[in-house]
């Protein structure tokens, strides 16, 4: 495993600075990875992974600081434009495995492999190095050196657009979730820990969606089927 340290975060971060950081290493082209939903108490954490082609969509950014719109807006044009691109969540019975880290790692390492396996295909050739949002490497990646970046989503498009089709594609799913599992205020909370949320699990008890391991979860100390 090849670890790569990237350039300290000074001042406001430029979107694209750790691209132009990659073209200066002669790194090329990025494979960025970035994963939604450590946080919430149902529900999957997802990891998208997206090598961008040379068109980038006008307003790509880190998707905490854009509108729903914005983000459902950037989707099709991330999709059409990157050379490769994959999303892998990582459901309840593998989060409560593995814990919340360890499942957010394994979803990043698939949607990676996933990637270049499409590369490869269709003879596109492999990433020259892998950007991963945060602090954490994936130990069992090999294919190329790799470097994380705290506010990676921040500082790097290809983070930016994996950030934006992992927390779009979550959320669609969370929404659909409400009419499987009434009553819970999925569409509205997506899952996380919100006051509704909590009264919800109190009154009917955790459903499949629900993370077993997560504190509020545990502690009520039922498993059923709820909804």
């Amino acid at each position: 495993m090849i670890r790569l340290q990237v350039p300290p975060l000074l001042g406001k971060p430029r979107i694209d600075e750790l691209e132009m950081w990659c073209v200066d290493q002669g790194l090329w082209p990025v494979l960025g990875t970035d994963e939604v939903g450590r946080g919430p108490l149902a529900g999957p954490v997802v990891a998208a992974a997206v090598v961008l082609g040379e068109s980038v969509p006008a307003g790509l950014n880190d998707s905490k600081k854009l509108s729903e719109s914005a983000r459902e807006r950037l989707v099709p044009q991330i999709e059409a434009s990157a050379l490769a691109w994959a999303i892998e969540p990582a459901w309840p019975d593998e989060i409560d495995q593995k814990n919340i880290l360890g499942a957010s790692l394994a979803a990043m390492q698939r949607a990676c492999e996933r990637v270049v396996a499409d590369l490869e295909e269709r003879g596109l050739g492999l990433p020259g190095v892998l950007l991963i949002d945060g602090n954490q490497p994936l130990r069992q990646w090999n294919v190329s050196a790799q470097a994380t970046a705290v506010q990676g989503d921040g500082r790097s498009l290809a983070i930016a657009a994996a950030s934006v089709l992992a927390k779009v594609w979550r959320d669609r799913y969370m929404v659909q979730a409400e009419s499987q599992y009434p009553g819970y205020g999925f569409a509205q909370h997506k899952g996380y820990p919100t006051p509704v949320h909590l009264a919800a699990l109190r009154g009917l008890g955790p459903c499949p969606l629900h993370r077993r391991s997560f504190a509020p979860v545990r502690q009520l100390g039922l498993f059923g089927d709820g909804g």
